[in-house]
C-alpha cells in the first residue's frame, strides 16, 4: 500500500482528533485552522472515508469516528518511532541536545557559572539541564548523563568519581567580626548553627554532631539552630550572617573566593565520605556529545581553586 501524501496529514489528522478541534490542532502545529482542515479532507480523500464526525453546535463540533480511533495508537506510536529514529541519527554527531541532571545546589553554585566555557567549545550542543533533589531514572527520563553525590554504586549507571570534598565551617565576615572569640570548635557553642538537609539520613553526609565528634569536643547543642534542605540556600544563610554553617567545599568554593563567606578553623580537617560523580548509562558512553561533556566536566574538576 502506498503511505499517504504526507506526514503533515497525519500529524494534523492526530492533533485534531485529540483536540476535538481543528483551531486547537492549528495552534499546536503553528498553522492556520483552514490549513489544517484541508491536511485532513486531503488525507480523507485519499482514503475515500470521512475521519471525523463534524457537528453544528455543541462542545463536541469535532470527534474521530470508530475506524480513526482504532488507527490513533498505531500513528501515534509510529511518530514515537520516528523521533526515536531521529534522535539516533544524531547521536553519532556533537551537534544536539544532551540531557543533563543534577542537584539543584550542584546547578546553582558549581555548574553554572562554569557553563559558559562548556558552550565556548562545544557550541553546536544544546544542554536540557534537569534538576532534582531525587535520583532520575535515566530510561524513563531519557537523560545522558549527571553528576551525583553518594558513594559511587548506583545500579545500571557508570560512575566516575568527579570531586571529593571536606567539610568545615562558614560564616559571613561581619558575624566573624561580631564573634572574634571563634578561635577553636569549642567556642561555637552559644552561636547560631545551620544545618544542611540536603542529604537527611543519607548514610556518610556529614552534619554537625559529627564534626564536632570528630574535633573532640562534647557539649555543643547541636540539635539546634537553622535546618535548610538545599545546600546552595545553607550557604546563602551563612553569606548573610544567619549563624555558622558546615560547609561542602565543591559548594562553598566560589562563596570563599568572593569573600562571602569566610572559612573558621582552617587547619581542622574533615574529609567527606561521599564524593560527586559522573553518571551515565554504559550504553551510551559512546555518544559524542556525552562525551565531550563528561571531558569538560572532569577536566574542571581538575582545575585548581579559584
Amino acid at each position: 500500500m502506498k503511505l499517504p501524501v504526507h506526514l503533515n496529514a497525519l500529524r494534523a489528522f492526530e492533533a485534531s482528533a485529540r483536540h476535538e478541534s481543528f483551531s486547537a490542532a492549528a495552534e499546536e502545529l503553528n498553522v492556520t485552522p483552514a490549513a489544517v482542515g484541508q491536511l485532513v479532507r486531503g488525507l480523507e480523500d485519499w482514503l475515500g472515508s470521512p475521519l471525523f464526525v463534524r457537528g453544528n453546535s455543541g462542545r463536541a463540533r469535532l470527534s474521530a469516528t470508530d475506524a480513526a480511533l482504532r488507527a490513533l495508537p498505531d500513528i501515534r506510536a509510529g511518530f514515537d518511532r520516528l523521533s526515536l529514529g531521529l534522535e539516533r541519527l544524531q547521536e553519532g554527531s556533537v551537534r544536539g541536545v544532551l540531557s543533563v541532571t543534577v542537584s539543584p545546589a550542584f546547578a546553582a553554585k558549581w555548574l553554572l557559572p562554569r557553563f559558559e566555557r562548556f558552550q565556548a567549545i562545544c557550541p553546536d550542543t544544546d544542554i536540557r539541564l534537569e534538576t532534582n533533589l531525587k535520583p532520575v531514572d535515566f530510561v524513563a527520563q531519557r537523560v545522558d548523563i549527571g553528576v551525583r553525590y553518594g558513594t559511587g554504586t548506583w545500579p545500571g549507571l557508570t560512575a566516575e568519581k568527579l570531586m571529593e570534598e571536606e567539610v568545615y565551617p562558614v560564616c559571613s565576615p561581619e558575624l566573624l567580626r561580631q564573634h572574634r572569640t571563634l578561635r577553636r570548635p569549642a567556642d561555637l557553642d552559644g552561636v547560631t548553627l545551620i544545618h544542611d538537609l540536603s542529604m537527611d539520613g543519607h548514610a556518610g553526609f556529614p552534619t554537625w554532631s559529627q564534626w564536632f565528634q570528630k574535633m573532640g569536643v562534647s557539649g555543643v547543642a547541636t540539635s539546634r539552630g537553622m535546618k535548610i534542605n538545599n545546600s546552595a540556600a545553607v550557604l546563602q544563610a551563612a553569606s548573610e550572617g544567619r549563624g555558622v554553617a558546615l560547609a561542602r567545599s565543591v559548594m562553598a568554593r566560589d562563596d570563599l573566593a568572593a569573600g562571602r563567606v569566610v572559612r573558621l578553623f582552617p587547619k581542622l580537617k574533615f574529609p567527606s565520605e561521599l564524593a560527586y560523580y559522573v553518571v551515565y548509562r554504559p550504553e551510551s558512553a559512546g555518544l559524542p556529545r556525552l562525551q565531550a561533556f563528561r571531558n569538560w566536566l572532569l577536566s574542571e574538576a581538575a582545575l585548581p581553586n579559584e
